[in-house]
């Protein structure tokens, strides 16, 4: 057997910063080495490649993309390089979707976040044209941490003048008030998600100023009722635990210049067998309702470890089987 041709490449990479290339303690190259044969070498301003021929597009194409994430202020990591492999992996798969959507930033004040795969640029493509994007996915697709970016960014932009951040608080059976202590320390567990979010996106003092100015309102969904939500982005997270009603409240809330993004894992449903779930219910009625887009996001998309995503695929596999089983 011939042994695969050899070719050897050598890319300028002296307007980017080394540790935003390389990682802590060269991450981002061990990483890649775990991919490719291709032996890669960062020195003197210059990457250089030398190994098969039969690596040589892919790893080009994905040195491109990785090079221009990095350019346009977004430091590399072993996540964001797994799921580069990923997806042009799964792009060249027989019956894969030909094309991929334009690669978009959201910009918060503390750093740029890119969507990391196919779907999650989808997701974001789909908050800039519709006024009500339902994203259903498992848990570490970037549902609600995307969400979050793209309600600061309109924020800080001026497109809108204030943000609703809402989640049902299905332990609590939305009565709260038994619960010691003030209205917000009964509410912020349920929150705490959302509020984890945006101190990652925002300086912690400033989130805080807004909270108290109610420029950024964090509440139950019990408090939505009878309200008109204008100039706003209003998010809904966890809504696989909403009712029918509670879901059409919530949708119907919508006013002048604002936009609804709707969250939720239909595999984790907390609510009583009796109560059929908003979210899937919305799921089904509206979809192909002009202004509404509905995402979906699977395993592929999951950007924590892949151990998550390991996990994931597990649980789905066991379900299914029970179903056939029954």
């Amino acid at each position: 057997m011939k042994p695969d041709a050899s070719c050897s490449h050598s890319i300028s990479v002296e307007d980017i910063d080394p540790l935003a290339l390389l990682g802590p303690a060269d991450v981002n190259l061990t990483t890649l080495a775990k991919h490719y044969k291709t032996a890669i070498v960062v020195r003197d301003g210059r990457i250089m490649l030398s190994g098969p021929r039969a690596e040589e597009s892919e790893l080009m194409g994905l040195l491109d993309r990785l090079l221009a994430r990095v350019r346009q202020g977004e430091p590399l990591s072993p996540e964001l390089i797994n799921a580069e492999v990923d997806r042009l992996r799964r792009s060249r798969e027989p019956g894969a979707a030909q094309g991929e959507p334009e690669v978009l930033a959201i910009k918060t004040p503390r750093k740029a976040i890119f969507a990391k795969t196919r779907n999650q640029r989808i997701y974001l493509q789909a908050m800039q044209r519709n006024d009500i994007i339902l994203a259903v996915g498992p848990a570490g697709t970037g549902k609600t941490y995307l969400a979050v970016a793209a309600a600061l960014e309109s924020l800080v932009s001026g497109h809108s003048s204030r943000i609703v951040l809402t989640r049902p608080a299905v332990e609590a059976g939305e009565s709260l008030g038994y619960l010691p202590g003030t209205f917000k320390e009964k509410v912020d567990p349920y929150l705490r998600p959302l509020y984890d979010a945006l101190f990652d996106m925002m300086p912690m003092e400033r989130v805080q100023r807004f909270i108290e100015q109610e420029v950024i309102e964090v509440a139950p969904l019990a408090f939505m009722r009878g309200r008109t939500l204008s100039d706003a982005y209003i998010i809904l997270d966890e809504a696989q635990n909403t009712t029918s009603t509670q879901m059409r409240m919530f949708l119907t809330r919508l006013g002048w210049n604002s936009r609804a993004i709707v969250t939720g894992d239909i595999t984790q449903i907390d609510l009583a067998a009796a109560h059929t779930s908003g979210l899937i219910e919305a799921v089904e009625r509206l979809d192909g309702v002009q202004g509404i887009s509905i995402v979906h996001l699977t395993d592929a998309d999951v950007v924590r470890p892949p151990l998550v995503s390991r996990i994931i695929r597990a649980y789905d596999n066991r379900s299914a089987s029970a179903t056939n089983a029954s």
